[in-house]
């Protein structure tokens, strides 16, 4: 019965993403349509390829007949050409081109704060009210309040500029391979970067929920049954705190992933934020219509993830209940 439960509400909430998915899609569409058609600086066989395939998406025709022409091609499988950047060439392929270097930079990132922000968070509830709890709390307070970029800059300044212990900018596939040493020491002020923000949520978070998970009645049961300390907190008190903790490292997963849109300009990674950044201010129509696909897609998909994962973690939370 649980079972179909679950089922039920996925298949709505498939439903509901999809029907999100074209309203997001549909506005994004028709509201850069609105601003002027940007010419095309470069000449020759690109041009004529990519005036070719205006036609045949209707520009010059009313915007709900280009909309429609628009996703005739998008079922067909056709995001587009370039028409500012990479011209002529297809959207489809450069975007998955530039996706591992994003999906690299945030994996090192979030690898690295889930260790150490539920660390800390666990050693700061163990500690709570005395000195290391004070110190945790108030880096966690400074951390969550600077943005992202500004860590960017300081980490740049410090360990690339001053020391020298690392380059200004992300290596690319042509000076080092992906998965290798020198890549992923270029790409370590970068994680860092995207780290600490997401370091200090999961540190506050953690802190919290075994905070509050300790003082429970069901741990003052369980330390009559002579349990030690270090029992109380394994067995219980860690265990239920997780059941929050867990749905937000996959809420943050996706939020450290858009944060990269402005960690990717700065460090130069040739990834798909820098991608979508530059398409929105040379006004390129495909890239930008298939990159808000993407984010828009992984957001959706992240939320029902999280929502799911409360089931899973907690066999007691019924998913699609009344």
């Amino acid at each position: 019965m649980a079972k179909n439960r679950l089922i039920r509400y996925i298949l709505k909430r498939i439903g509901l993403l999809v029907l999100t998915f074209l309203v997001i899609a549909t506005v994004c569409f028709f509201l850069i349509k609105l601003l002027p058609l940007p010419a095309i600086k470069e000449q020759g066989r690109d041009v004529a390829l990519i005036l070719q395939r205006r036609e045949a998406m209707g520009y010059g025709k009313p915007i709900y007949i280009q909309y429609l022409l628009y996703w005739k091609h998008v079922f067909r499988g056709d995001l587009g050409l370039g028409e500012q950047m990479y011209v002529g060439q297809e959207v489809a392929e450069i975007i998955l081109s530039k996706i591992p270097y994003t999906v690299s930079v945030n994996l090192y990132a979030i690898l690295l704060a889930i260790p150490l922000g539920l660390g800390l968070g666990i050693f700061a509830a163990l500690r709570k009210n005395k000195w290391p709890d004070h110190v945790i709390s108030t880096l966690v307070v400074l951390f969550i309040s600077v943005p992202s970029y500004v860590y960017a800059f300081l980490v740049q300044y410090l360990l690339c500029y001053r020391t020298g212990w690392f380059p200004l900018t992300v290596a690319s596939r042509q000076e080092a391979a992906l998965l290798s040493i020198p890549m992923l020491k270029s790409m370590f002020p970068a994680v860092i970067s995207l780290a600490f923000g997401t370091i200090a949520a999961l540190a506050r978070f953690a802190r919290a929920e075994l905070a509050d998970a300790m003082t429970g009645e069901y741990m003052l049961l369980a330390r009559t049954k002579g349990l030690s300390r270090a029992q109380l907190v394994s067995r219980h008190a860690l265990r239920n705190a997780m059941v929050p903790i867990l749905p937000m490292i996959l809420g943050e997963f996706v939020g450290i992933l858009g944060g990269s849109l402005i960690i990717e300009g700065i460090f130069a990674i040739p990834g798909v934020g820098s991608l979508y950044t530059t398409a929105i201010s040379v006004r390129d129509y495909n890239f930008f219509m298939a990159l808000t696909f993407f984010y828009t897609l992984i957001g959706l998909l992240s939320s029902l993830m999280v929502d799911i994962s409360y089931s899973l973690t907690d066999p007691r939370i019924q998913i699609g209940e009344r």
